[in-house]
C-alpha cells in the first residue's frame, strides 16, 4: 500500500514494547482451574514495508482458549434451569455475574467456580476436562443448549506511521468540525486494551472505567485503546488541534484486552454487557478474530449485541485488516463485526479510496455498513508518548462510534434503530462497491 500525499513511512504498532520480545497472552483461568495451555500470539515486529507486513500475517495465533461457551437456546430464560444441571448432574461450582452487585464480574473475583453464568446473555463460561465437555456435548439436555469454543480475541494488525505530518483529516473529513454536535451526555464505551486515565487531554472529562482482565487494570500499557477513546472522544491536543468526535461524550473505558493486545471471548462479552447495563449509547470495539470465507457468524457475539439492543445502545465493529488488495487478495469482515447486529466499519484513506487492508464483504452475514477515515490518523496515546498517528480498521470505528453520539445527542429519546436508519441517511454515496464501502463514507450530523 502506498499513501500518496503524506510521504508516509511505517514501523511496528508494538515499537513501545521491548525488542524481540514475544507478546504473550496469559491463559484465561476460571476460579480454580487451570487447564488451559499457554497461549502465545506470534511476535508481532513488523518490518517496514506492508507488504512484508502482509506476508507475515500467519494463523500461527491460536484460536481457541481451551474454554467452552455454553449457549442456551432459551436465553436468559432457561438459566435457572441449566444452572440446577450443571450443579446437581454435573456437580459444577457455578459463579453468576448476577452475584456481582457492586462491581462488574472480573475472573480475577472468583475464587472456585468451575461455571459462570452470563445471567443476561443466557451464555455460561465453562472451564472443565474436555472428556467432560464431550460428555455435555452428547447429554441429555443438549436440546437446550449448544457448546462452542471460547476464541481468542485479538488487536487488528493496526500499522503505525512515521511522518513529520500532524493531521486529524479524519474528523473533517466526516464532518464533525461542521457539527453543532459534541456528544455531550450520551455515554460511549470503548472496549480495548484499557485507557491512559491520566491522559492530560481528558483532565475533568466524565471517565468510568472497568478491567475484564484477569490481574490487570484498567490502565492501559499498550495505548490501542486510548487511540481509540481518543478518537471517539477526545478533543484537542496540546496545540489546539481537534482529533476526536465526540468531545464531550461521557466516555466507558472498558478493557477487555490485555496490555499484551490479547484476550479472551468471554471478557469482551462481559464488557458488552457492562457497557449496554451501564446505559451506554455506544459501544465501540477495535478487536477481533480472523472469519475464514464461508464461516458462519458468532453466535455468543450476536447474543450480546441483541442485550445491547434491548438497553438502547448501538454496537459498532472494526471489519478488521487481513486484505491484501494491493495483490487482489480479500479477506471476510471478521468477528464480532460479521455479526447481524453489529456494524462492521471499513477504513478509508485520505482520498477516500479503500484502504489497501480493509476487508471485504465475502461471507453472507458477514457485510460491511459503513466505512470512515481509518488511514494515518492521529489521535492520543498513552503516556509518555502522548500521540500516534496509526492506519487500520480500528481507527475507522471509532470515528462512527463518535457520530453515533452525536446523533443520540441531536435526537434525545430516539430508539437505537432510528439513530442507525438516520445514521444510514446521512452517509455520503462513494463510487465504490458497497461489498467494501457499505454505504458510504461516513458523516457527522
Amino acid at each position: 500500500m502506498k499513501l500518496i500525499g503524506f510521504g508516509l513511512t511505517y514501523k511496528s504498532l508494538y515499537e513501545v514494547f521491548e525488542k524481540n520480545s514475544f507478546n504473550r497472552m496469559k491463559p484465561p483461568k476460571l476460579g480454580k482451574q487451570s487447564l488451559l495451555q499457554d497461549n502465545h500470539n506470534r511476535e508481532t515486529s513488523f518490518s517496514k514495508f506492508p507488504e512484508e507486513i502482509y506476508d507475515k500475517q500467519g494463523d500461527d495465533n491460536p484460536m481457541y482458549t481451551g474454554r467452552h461457551l455454553l449457549i442456551l437456546k432459551e436465553g436468559a430464560k432457561s438459566i435457572a434451569r441449566v444452572t440446577s444441571f450443571l450443579k446437581s448432574e454435573w456437580a459444577l461450582s457455578v459463579a453468576n455475574t448476577a452475584d456481582f452487585v457492586t462491581k462488574p464480574p472480573n475472573e480475577s473475583n472468583i475464587k472456585d467456580a468451575d461455571a459462570l453464568v452470563f445471567n443476561d446473555l443466557g451464555i455460561a463460561l465453562l472451564g472443565i476436562e474436555d472428556d467432560r465437555i464431550k460428555r455435555l456435548q452428547v447429554a441429555k439436555a443438549s436440546a437446550d443448549y449448544i457448546i462452542e469454543q471460547e476464541k481468542v480475541v485479538y488487536l487488528p494488525d493496526d500499522i503505525t506511521v512515521d511522518t513529520d505530518i500532524i493531521s486529524a483529516w479524519g474528523v473533517e473529513a466526516i464532518e464533525a468540525l461542521k457539527s453543532q454536535y459534541s456528544g455531550e451526555g450520551i455515554k460511549i464505551a470503548v472496549l480495548d486494551t484499557g485507557f491512559d486515565t491520566g491522559h492530560p487531554d481528558f483532565e475533568g472529562r466524565s471517565i468510568t472505567a472497568s478491567s475484564f482482565v484477569p490481574d490487570e487494570s484498567i490502565n492501559d500499557f499498550h495505548g490501542h485503546g486510548t487511540h481509540c477513546i481518543g478518537t471517539a472522544c477526545g478533543s484537542v491536543d496540546q496545540n489546539g488541534l481537534r482529533y476526536g468526535v465526540a468531545t464531550k461524550s461521557h466516555i466507558y473505558a472498558g478493557k477487555v484486552l490485555s496490555n499484551q493486545g490479547s484476550g479472551a471471548q468471554s471478557w469482551v462479552l462481559n464488557g458488552m454487557t457492562w457497557a449496554a447495563n451501564g446505559g451506554c449509547k455506544v459501544i465501540s470495539m477495535s478487536l477481533g478474530s480472523k472469519v475464514d470465507p464461508g464461516q458462519a457468524y458468532d453466535i455468543a457475539y450476536e447474543r450480546a449485541a441483541l442485550f445491547a439492543q434491548s438497553k438502547g445502545a448501538i454496537v459498532v465493529a472494526a471489519a478488521g485488516n487481513e486484505s491484501r488488495r494491493s495483490k487482489n487478495k480479500f479477506s471476510p469482515v471478521g468477528s464480532p463485526a460479521d455479526c447481524p447486529s453489529i456494524l462492521a466499519i471499513a477504513a478509508l484513506d485520505s482520498k477516500l479510496n479503500v484502504a489497501d487492508f480493509s476487508n471485504r464483504a465475502i461471507n453472507p452475514t458477514g457485510l460491511v455498513d459503513i466505512a470512515a477515515p481509518g488511514v494515518a490518523i492521529y489521535s492520543s496515546w498513552r503516556m509518555p508518548v502522548r500521540y500516534r498517528t496509526i492506519s487500520g480498521t480500528s481507527m475507522a470505528t471509532p470515528h462512527v462510534a463518535g457520530i453515533m453520539a452525536l446523533l443520540f445527542e441531536k435526537y434525545p429519546g430516539a430508539t437505537a434503530q432510528n439513530i442507525e436508519n438516520e445514521f444510514r441517511k446521512l452517509a455520503r454515496s462513494l463510487p465504490l462497491s458497497s461489498e467494501d464501502v457499505g454505504d458510504g463514507l461516513s458523516i457527522a450530523p
